[in-house]
Parts: C-alpha cells; sequence; structure tokens
C-alpha cells in the first residue's frame, strides 16, 4: 500500500486541476520504485542523478497545476475540451496549427548537436 499526498481543484464536479506534496524521504522514494514493480539497483542505476541529490537534503516541495482549458470547458458549458484547447492535437497526435511533428533539417539538427542514426536491426529480423 501507498499513502500519498494528493488533491485536486473541482468546480460543479468536474477536475480543474490537481497537485500533490513530492515525498522527500529517499527510503520511502525506494519503497515506491519496488511496490511499481522495479528493482532496487535498476533503479539507483537509471535514477542515479536523483538519487544523489537526495542524499543532500530535499525541502519539503509540492504544488497544483490548474487546467486552464478544463476550467474553461466548464465555465463555457463545452462537453468536448479540445473546442477550448488553444493548440488542440488530432487523433494521431499531430498539430496542425504547428504543422508538427515535421522533417527537421540537417542544418537545425547540427546547429543544437543532434545526431540521427539507424535503429540497429535484431539478430533475429537479419536473418528473414
Amino acid at each position: 500500500k501507498i499513502l500519498a499526498y494528493q488533491y485536486d481543484f473541482v468546480l460543479n464536479g468536474y477536475e480543474i486541476g490537481g497537485g500533490s506534496i513530492r515525498t522527500t524521504d529517499l527510503d520511502i522514494l525506494t519503497a515506491v520504485f519496488e511496490v511499481l514493480g522495479h528493482k532496487k539497483e535498476e533503479t539507483k542505476k537509471k535514477f542515479s542523478n536523483y538519487f544523489e541529490s537526495f542524499s543532500y537534503g530535499v525541502p519539503p516541495h509540492g504544488g497544483i497545476a490548474p487546467g486552464i482549458d478544463r476550467f474553461l470547458s466548464v465555465v463555457l458549458n463545452e462537453p468536448n475540451i479540445r473546442e477550448v484547447m488553444a493548440f488542440p492535437k488530432t487523433g494521431d497526435n499531430r498539430d496542425l496549427m504547428m504543422q508538427a511533428p515535421a522533417e527537421v533539417d540537417e542544418k537545425q539538427l547540427k546547429e543544437l548537436h543532434i545526431k540521427i542514426s539507424e535503429k540497429r536491426k535484431a539478430k533475429s529480423e537479419k536473418r528473414k
């Protein structure tokens, strides 16, 4: 069992925001990862920077994230949140206003020091 400090901001029965208080105890955080099915050593390896920063001490922290689009959908009595979103996505997650995703030219990649390489095929795929 995991107990969390979480809260929702509700207006007329609709959630328009949510938040939580984050854990500052490294032992509790490690136990949560284990409950989620991660091995202790794997977790420490994958999140080593995070774990190291916790060893110096972490102040209590948390917050709330109000969703302005959720708020507007309630105030405007709009059943479909996409009708009030500034930049809605299509069903296949494309952004028609920003024309994204889109191809990136070589100059942009070079400027940002990003290198794209082909995915290596698994041995079983090479045999086919």
